[in-house]
């Protein structure tokens, strides 16, 4: 019995060497910021969320699929308001993820970076 070839489906971005997702055998990998790189944490969280929203959603999939996140924070400090913003936004408990927030140091500018896995739908 021959084995049918995986197919990976990606969505390039602007800059070399990435891509916003990318989808195989049935899930979505996919990773957002803020295009506008907006002022202060909580602003900056609405436009990933609202990225990412596009994102799974051009991949074939929505933040109900979600099933793991990792919040990349440049000042971990922030994380309670970033935590008020993304809790209005992943709505009720049948949606939330397996979720990590990390400190890390992010491109100049840059507060929050999210990366997720989803079931493709």
């Amino acid at each position: 019995m021959q084995r049918k070839a995986n197919v990976v489906k990606r969505f390039p971005v602007e800059g070399k060497g990435r891509c916003s997702a990318v989808v195989s055998d049935g899930l979505v990998y996919a990773v957002a910021t803020d295009p506008a790189c907006a002022e202060g944490i909580a602003e900056q969280t609405r436009g990933t969320l609202q990225e990412l929203d596009a994102v799974l959603d051009k991949a074939g999939s929505a933040k109900t699929q979600l099933i793991q996140a990792t919040v990349y924070l440049s000042d971990i400090s922030s994380k309670p308001d970033m935590d008020a913003v993304w809790c209005e936004w992943i709505g009720p408990e049948q949606n939330w993820p397996q979720r990590a927030c990390v400190g890390a140091a992010l491109d100049e500018g840059y507060l929050i970076e999210v990366v997720v896995v989803a079931k493709a739908m």
